[in-house]
């Protein structure tokens, strides 16, 4: 378990070192100007902002300088576009928000997924089994920035209890969470229903059933443990698709959680908020796929001494 801690952690910073540097020069080689919004426009004033933000350096330097800072003084620097606040106070003030709804939209998925899976698989070729992979392969093929609009014309107008947008009442998460869960639902349905088709099909089920264990104990004892590994290899990145998906759903609902900061950054070119927010996620996937590690080891026995 140590070893594979390790290499994990190994590899986030491996990944998350590459993404940032990739990033960081990607995003000052996109054209523009940060400042061009802004109402200094003279050569001076534009060379004095660069100078403050350390632009006027080289790409190298700055590169040099942006991880000194990290390192030393845990600093990801100023917003080019929100003047006067840190970039990682920008995060500190989002985070939470888009961590509750995407903790709560794979709750959801799972909750949904799974039951829906291991159901269609005990009415393998049924009725049941058909309208369940048909809701599966509908929340796949359905993107949110179209489920998001259709939530909101279809069920937050009729109904009083739920805002089209906003983040003012406990119930505004219950939309955008719903957007964002129905994909991983639909995958964790699939998955989970061929894992359960293999491991029905598995001798030692066919042993138990002989027996005359009840139904429901080789479901739960015996058969549910080994056919949700597919699924919990996927929870993972599940957890990194559903935080970066929320980028839009976070827009359509108007959620203050840090896909408005990836928007605004990418549109008014504020270099620093841009790789701050790719460095985080890429800590948060790096973390996400370690838990989806470790539970797939404590699932089967069988790793632990890999």
């Amino acid at each position: 378990m140590l070893k594979t801690i390790l290499s994990r952690l190994i590899q986030t910073v491996v990944v998350v070192f590459a993404l940032v540097t990739f990033t960081f020069f990607a995003a000052r080689a996109m054209p523009g100007n940060p400042f061009a919004s802004d109402k200094a426009t003279t050569p001076e004033e534009q060379a004095a902002l660069e100078a403050y933000y350390g632009l006027d350096k080289g790409p190298i330097e700055q590169y040099y300088n942006y991880w000194k800072n990290i390192i030393l003084h845990g600093d990801f620097g100023d917003s080019l576009s929100m003047k006067g606040r840190k970039v990682s106070d920008l995060i500190a003030e989002s985070f939470p928000i888009s961590f509750t709804l995407g903790m709560t939209a794979l709750i959801l998925g799972v909750l949904i997924g799974v039951p829906l899976g291991v159901i269609a698989a005990l009415y393998h070729n049924k009725a049941i089994d058909y309208i369940a992979m048909v809701i599966a392969l509908a929340g796949i093929c359905i993107v949110a920035f179209v489920l998001g609009p259709l939530f909101q014309i279809f069920l937050a107008k009729p109904l009083s209890v739920l805002n089209v947008a906003g983040w003012s009442r406990p119930t505004d998460i219950i939309l955008p969470a719903i957007t964002l869960c129905f994909g991983s639902a639909a995958v964790l349905a699939r998955l989970t229903r061929g894992g359960m088709l293999d491991v029905l099909s598995q001798d030692y089920i066919r042993t138990a059933r002989a027996k005359g264990v009840p139904p429901l104990k080789i479901i739960t004892k015996h058969a549910l443990r080994p056919a949700l590994m597919p699924a919990v290899t996927y929870l993972g990145p599940a957890f990194a698709a559903i935080i970066t998906g929320s980028f839009v759903v976070e827009n359509i609902f108007l959620v203050p959680g840090m896909g408005q900061h990836f928007v605004i950054g990418i549109t008014a070119l504020d270099f620093n908020l841009i790789v701050a927010l790719v460095f985080f996620y890429g800590i948060l996937m790096g973390i996400a796929n370690l838990l989806s590690d470790l539970a797939l080891i404590f699932m089967d026995p069988k790793l632990r001494n890999a």
